[in-house]
């Protein structure tokens, strides 16, 4: 069966403007518009940019029913339903499919390190089980687990397996995952700062933390890329590249969420454990915004 991308471009990983007693669901809103105006493709709701740990189940299930409704059509959502208890997992997965999502991203487990043949079967249960496009996580300085290019050819021939949020950096293994899985997986970079080099090994986009604050740019950068200017793509690159990095000179979601108040865009405040940047941070980030020429 030939399968089909679920986007193609820029998505944002969109953080949830938490408030002390729950959820800016108004911020939300206007977040999701600025990023449909600015030629994003799709969202992730509840990924880690979003704070998904310490979200409760009631608030998982609301933030996706409300980013399917608030997007109205307009860009393809994708539900965070990664968990290390599997049947935690396929609850997310169901209730995602149940609210109107176009898909799903499931990390790999973290914490209890499962072989590549529990990978297998830990992916394979919820998407046996749910009839819905799933992105594989791959992002092993988060999970302390990487998913080997024998264990993606294998999820590759699952019908409801789509493709692969790659943010290992390990530019060896993408090559090697997108010339034995061809169109049967498609990849996404999972770091702002990979999306050139792994768009020039086949990757249709990125899932991006830095699209919170340049859509437009990002955007940008992904159709020149797709239209194969990578001449020009770099050079989009290079101007931001600084930014991309600073943006994770601390824990993400910190940086992005300290950048978007600097613009006046309200992300709300961070959860425990996630605390405010610290000063000297807030000073580098403030500076290479700047230089970035954004209105800070």
């Amino acid at each position: 069966m030939l399968k089909t991308p679920l986007f193609k471009g820029s998505c944002t990983a969109i953080i949830t403007p938490f408030t002390e007693n729950g959820i800016d669901y108004d911020r939300l809103a206007k977040n999701i518009d600025f990023q449909f105006e600015n030629g994003t493709a799709a969202l992730v709701v509840c990924g880690t940019t979003g704070e998904n740990p310490t979200h409760s189940e009631d608030e998982h299930n609301e933030l996706v029913r409300f980013t399917v409704q608030a997007s109205r059509g307009r860009m393809k959502v994708i539900a965070g339903v990664g968990s290390n208890n599997t049947k935690t997992a396929l609850k997310y997965a169901q209730n995602a499919r149940y609210a109107g999502a176009d898909g799903i991203l499931m990390v790999t487990p973290y914490y209890n390190k499962s072989t590549q043949k529990g990978l297998i079967e830990h992916f394979s249960y919820v998407a046996d089980r749910v009839e819905i496009p799933m992105i594989l996580y791959n992002v092993p300085s988060r999970t302390g687990i990487s998913i080997s290019a024998e264990t993606y050819k294998v999820l590759s021939r699952h019908p409801n397996i789509n493709g692969i949020k790659e943010a290992s950096g390990d530019f060896s293994l993408i090559a090697k995952v997108r010339s034995q899985c061809g169109d049967d997986l498609y990849i996404w970079s999972g770091n702002d700062d990979n999306t050139v080099p792994m768009m020039a090994l086949g990757a249709l986009g990125v899932i991006s933390v830095a699209s919170n604050i340049v859509p437009a740019v990002t955007a940008k950068l992904c159709a020149l890329c797709l239209e194969g200017d990578f001449t020009a793509a770099t050079a989009l690159y290079g101007k931001y590249a600084r930014l991309f990095s600073t943006l994770f000179i601390e824990t993400n979601p910190i940086p992005i969420k300290a950048a978007m108040k600097l613009m006046d865009m309200d992300s709300g405040i961070l959860r425990l454990p996630l605390v405010e940047i610290g000063e000297e941070n807030l000073a580098k980030l403030k500076a290479v915004m700047r230089d970035c020429g954004l209105n800070v």
